[in-house]
């Protein structure tokens, strides 16, 4: 008998651990400000070779399209936008922990400022936020619940003048997390926010549970440039 063959999971136990966390959840933005105040980061795919890479697609958009300011719907610990180069910078997230350290990471900015989000509070009908560029970074996957996820695409589609960029997976599968939902949200774009057109689709976008840039422009927009 192999070592492995000792150690072999119990038959069931692997669900019965996801059940377990399931169970223990407690919602989205709790999650986060959780994970913030335990010392937690924002995650892998903002540092490293993933958060360069991001940071490289971006800042490139941004000088391409003259974008002049942008809204960032979780802006999480703040480590992925040290890497950004933007004009001028809104960021928003459910969690008041990263709030704060965005806040001591930019104490000196004028470019930049920060609020705290709330779904189910957020009524910005005087376009106080609105920015010609509006980003989602790692965050749609993390909308567990319909109505959160509904408000936050509702809000980011709103807070854009010209562009909507989101990175994210795409597929609707299941998750071996309770903090992760992946869905298909271009289609629920494509039918709830229709005067809006996706322009640009990741090159891996067909592989299932892998995130990737999509790039959405204002129809109004579009037809005001011609």
């Amino acid at each position: 008998m192999m070592v492995k063959d000792l150690i072999r999971p119990i038959p069931g136990m692997r669900q019965l651990s996801l059940a377990r966390q399931r169970l223990t959840f407690s919602g989205s933005s709790t999650f986060w400000e959780r994970k913030y105040t335990r010392g937690g980061t924002s995650g892998a795919g903002s540092y490293g070779a993933l958060g360069d890479s991001k940071a490289h697609f971006l800042n490139a958009f941004v000088r391409e399209h003259g974008i002049c300011s942008i809204t960032e719907f979780g802006c999480g610990d703040g480590h992925q936008l040290s890497l950004a180069d933007y004009p001028r910078y809104i960021g928003l997230d459910v969690s008041q922990s990263a709030i704060a350290l965005c806040k001591n990471r930019f104490p000196n900015d004028s470019t930049k400022s920060f609020f705290l989000y709330d779904g189910a509070c957020f009524v910005d009908r005087a376009s106080l936020f609105e920015s010609d560029m509006a980003i989602s970074l790692d965050v749609v996957y993390h909308l567990i619940e319909d109505w959160v996820f509904d408000a936050y695409i509702r809000h980011l589609f709103a807070a854009a003048r010209r562009y909507v960029v989101i990175y994210s997976t795409n597929t609707d599968m299941p998750s071996v997390v309770p903090q992760v939902r992946h869905r298909r949200f271009t289609s629920w774009v494509q039918e709830e926010i229709p005067h809006w057109r996706l322009i640009q689709v990741p090159s891996t976008g067909a592989v299932p549970g892998t995130a990737g840039f999509f790039v959405y422009e204002s129809l109004e927009d579009a037809r005001a440039a011609v």
